[in-house]
Parts: C-alpha cells; sequence; structure tokens
C-alpha cells in the first residue's frame, strides 16, 4: 500500500554512498508521490530512478537545516524548466518558505507552476484528500522539528459470483461497472444494485517519518497505529554521551528502545553520521539496534526501495537501477 524509496541517508554532509536527507513517498494513487524533505542535490538522486518530479503531489519539510532543504530551488527550478503546470504542495515551516521565497526573487527563478505553502506550525492536520491524510507531530531538536504520519485507506470492492450468477448478470463489461459502484437496469428490467453484488474491504496503512529528534517518545501519539516508524539514528549510544546534548539527535538505542517499548512491528533507521559510512560502522549500528529491538529492522541505504504489504510486514524490494535517464 506504501512504497519508500531512500534518496538520501546521510546525516550533516554527503559521503560517497550517501547524499543527505530525502525520502520519496509513493501513495497508491496512480504514480503520486510525495517527497519528505529535500537536502542539496536530491534532485541528481532523482535523476537515478523512475521517479518524476511531474508525479510528485508535495513536498514536506521537517525542519529548516540545510541537510534537509538546501536541495529545493534547484529541484523546482529543474521542474520549471521540464515544463510543469500542476500546482506542488509544499508544506514546511515559514523560515523555509521565506529563505526559498528569497532565493526565487534574487536568482530571477520563476514557476511554470503554483507552489501553494502550508505551515506547519499551526495545526496537527496539514493535509488531506481522499484516501490520505498527513499530520504533523512536534519534535525535540534545535530548531524546530516535526514528523510526519501518512495514513493511507483504500477501499476495494470484490465481485461476488454466487450473488452475479443470482442476479442474473452475465459476465464481462457489466461486472466491472457494478465494481465500480454502478447500479444497473437488466435486459429484462430488473434493476441490479452494485451494494447487492459487491462487497466494501478497506485496507490501511499508516507510517510516521520523523525529522531530527532527540527525544524518541514524542512520537508515543502518532505511533499509536503506525505500522512504520523511520527515524534518525544519527550516532551509537556510546558516541552521544560523548558528543553531548549540544546537536539534539538520537542514537540507535534510543530509537530502538522506544519501538519496542511501543510495539512497532516495523522500524527504518536513517540520517547515519558519516563516520560509520563503512561495513564496520552500519554492522556497530545494527548490532546495537537488534540489542534492544525484535521487530523487522533496517538500516536504510540510498536508493533502497520499501513496500508496506496489506499484511503490515515491511519488505525491501530489489535495488534501483543506479544509471542516469536518458
Amino acid at each position: 500500500m506504501l512504497k519508500f524509496t531512500f534518496l538520501g541517508t546521510s546525516s550533516g554532509v554527503p559521503t560517497i554512498r550517501r547524499n543527505v536527507t530525502a525520502l520519496a513517498v509513493h501513495v497508491p494513487k496512480g504514480r503520486d508521490w510525495w517527497l519528505v524533505d529535500c537536502g542539496e542535490a536530491t534532485q541528481h538522486r532523482l535523476q537515478r530512478t523512475p521517479l518524476s518530479v511531474h508525479d510528485m503531489v508535495g513536498i514536506c519539510i521537517t525542519h529548516v537545516h540545510g541537510d534537509h532543504s538546501y536541495g529545493l530551488p534547484g529541484l523546482l527550478a529543474s521542474a520549471s524548466m521540464t515544463g510543469r503546470k500542476r500546482p506542488l504542495i509544499l508544506i514546511a515551516p515559514l523560515a523555509v518558505k521565506a529563505w526559498l521565497d528569497a532565493t526565487l526573487l534574487h536568482t530571477e527563478l520563476f514557476l511554470t507552476f503554483p507552489l501553494i505553502h502550508i505551515d506547519v506550525a499551526p495545526n496537527q492536520l496539514v493535509h488531506e484528500e481522499a484516501g490520505l491524510i498527513i499530520e504533523r507531530h512536534p519534535l525535540s531538536h534545535r530548531s524546530p522539528s516535526v514528523a510526519f504520519r501518512f495514513d493511507v485507506h483504500t477501499t476495494r470492492r470484490k465481485l461476488d459470483r454466487a450473488a452475479l450468477a443470482a442476479h442474473g448478470v452475465p459476465a464481462g463489461p457489466l461486472w466491472g461497472r457494478l465494481q465500480a459502484g454502478e447500479d444497473l437496469t437488466l435486459d429484462d428490467g430488473s434493476v441490479v444494485r452494485a451494494a447487492d453484488v459487491c462487497s466494501e474491504q478497506t485496507e490501511r496503512a499508516v507510517a510516521v517519518i520523523g525529522g531530527d529528534n532527540d527525544t524518541p517518545s514524542l512520537l508515543q501519539a502518532a505511533c499509536a497505529d503506525a505500522q512504520v516508524l523511520v527515524h534518525e539514528a544519527t550516532y551509537t549510544e556510546a558516541i552521544l554521551q560523548k558528543v553531548g546534548p549540544g546537536p539534539t539527535h538520537s542514537s540507535v538505542q534510543r530509537v530502538a528502545q522506544f519501538a519496542a517499548q511501543r510495539g512497532l512491528p516495523n522500524l527504518v533507521l536513517t540520517h547515519f553520521s558519516a563516520r560509520y559510512d563503512n561495513p564496520e560502522g552500519m554492522a556497530e549500528l545494527e548490532a546495537e539496534a537488534r540489542l534492544h529491538y525484535g521487530g523487522n529492522l533496517f538500516l536504510a541505504s540510498d536508493f533502497d526501495q520499501y513496500e508496506l504489504g496489506t499484511d503490515g510486514v515491511l519488505n525491501r524490494l530489489p535495488p534501483l537501477p543506479r544509471h542516469r535517464k536518458a
């Protein structure tokens, strides 16, 4: 029901293997997708995926820091230069919008599409449309930061073949019309109501995607019925103790303990300090996570794809081909 493509998984600075933070969230509406955070060079990462900026519905920015937002002007400029007309939603702090407006003005960048800004501060509900609700939940960081909760509902109609036969509906196009919810009048004058030959099945998926945060327990309410938590895990607990409280980030241990205590079935860690960008470093992070969390655990890499199935299990998909679009 929900798919995730990680476009950047490093904290603060990029490395050879990891760019700074960006995550594509695919919702079950055609090719539509949302971008959560947009670190510098996010558009270069997109060039190496099947994702199109023309299918992007909106961008959610968790906080103002550059490793989560510096990619915005370039991405918007490229969208304009490739002819985007569809309005784009920007859910972001006022400071991000002010900086972006100044950049557009002073670099003479004129967008070819409406940019609809929604401030993250005033309301918990930041976006709602058929089948999708996005909420923001405040976190603890040296700059105001939020998590975004994606709540997706999909209703499917399943045909009852026995009921169709009982009503004398022949197999063919009429079945499709009934499945689409249309009531029909047959040739003999009898009326067949879609509700009489179809059953509705509602599927739901909830994912919480955190910005920078040193207190995972602030997500208690947001994660109440979530199946997936994506959260920063910048350091091991030992390094976090040495670094001190200044950076206001989480350790792997603290996130893993929260996920275990909350009973979250799927946990994806990201936003790793560059010091861990080697096999030994990642093994150290994973070992600390597994010590405190026994659920379905992933440490994200750039270009990783995951899909949350209707059974509530998150699975890693085959890696994306890493080549530029023609």
